[in-house]
């Protein structure tokens, strides 16, 4: 899009699309929508509410309004059970200050919920996957594991007990880990969603222009992940993602198959990987702490190159140079 209004595109793979309104002001803009990734109707409206949200907050901005995306079976499914979902994500977006302000639903044999989402930035303040630098260390605000978990409960392997402390982490708003990675100034940031811990690292590596490398042993991952994943109750988007990954991942040759799953795992509302200056990490982690994120831990570090590309191994190793 030739626009000099048009502050990011789709091109960038930056979470939000941006829209500059003048010198210091600027519209972000985003959407997300889901099938059913659990049993519970408001919880699934508030983690659809949540990760909508979420892409607002990757970017470092405020939400003002969203817009409900409804697909329902009417025939099939009472509305006053999309009353419930509806209600979920109320409480949510009542949360992050965020008005509902009208929406648009269709009669569909599958049901979806999700939002359109408009939200405000300063052009200069704002988070982007670009600025990445060599010696960062990477950072992450929610644990892993809820592609696998929501596959296992929907086979029926996983009761819904064994979900609670992944809906309480889908159901978290980014939004105080956006606080102290604005406060703490990153270099760069995204959230980890459908593409894994994996894809969503490798735009931002892409995007800088950088390499990085994981301690996987420094992954969160949530209770009955590696379990379900070593059932083979893994999602198609997560294979997905280690297909799209092949090539550009060196592994450790102790890492399993398993970790690897792990550390691809499509995400639902997954927290934010941000990269800043290893000077600013124990700020960063202290501010994470303070803004009560379901986890704030380091889990890697960004190398001079190869661009694009992840090393993973168990521990880090020595610095470079």
């Amino acid at each position: 899009m030739e626009d000099p209004r048009v502050l990011l595109g789709a091109a960038t793979r930056d979470d939000a699309a941006v829209f500059r309104l003048g010198p210091d002001r600027a519209l972000l803009a985003t959407v997300d929508f889901f099938t059913p990734i659990v049993d519970n109707p408001a919880d699934w409206g508030a983690i659809a509410a949540a990760n909508a949200l979420s892409d607002i907050y990757a970017m470092g901005g405020t939400p003002l309004f969203a817009l409900n995306l409804v697909g329902w079976a009417r025939d099939r499914l009472p509305l006053e059970l999309l009353g419930e979902v509806l209600k979920g994500a109320a409480e949510v977006a009542r949360e992050a200050g965020c008005l509902i302000i009208g929406g648009h639903s269709i009669d569909d044999p599958e049901p979806k919920y999700g939002m359109a989402v408009i939200g405000e930035v300063h052009p200069d303040w704002m988070l982007t996957v670009a600025g990445a630098r060599p010696g960062d260390r990477l950072v992450l605000t929610k644990p892993l594991g809820t592609g696998v978990l929501s596959t296992a409960m929907k086979a029926g392997v996983l009761l819904e007990a064994g979900m609670a402390d992944a809906v309480r982490s889908m159901r978290t708003l980014n939004a105080g880990a956006a606080r102290a990675a604005l406060r703490v100034r990153v270099n760069a940031a995204t959230d980890v969603t459908g593409f894994g811990l994996i894809g969503h690292l490798l735009n931002l590596l892409e995007a800088s222009g950088v390499g990085a490398e994981l301690a996987f042993d420094a992954l969160p991952i949530l209770p009955h992940a590696r379990n379900m994943a070593g059932r083979g109750l893994v999602p198609g988007g997560t294979k997905r993602n280690l297909e799209a990954a092949e090539g550009r991942v060196e592994w450790a040759p102790d890492l399993s198959d398993i970790d690897r799953v792990l550390a691809a795992d499509a995400q639902t509302s997954g927290g934010l990987l941000l990269a800043v200056p290893a000077e600013s990490e124990a700020a960063l982690l202290a501010a994470l702490r303070e803004e009560r994120t379901p986890v704030a831990v380091t889990i890697g570090r960004v190398t001079a190159g190869p661009p694009g590309r992840i090393r993973v191994a168990h521990r880090l190793g020595p610095e470079p140079g």
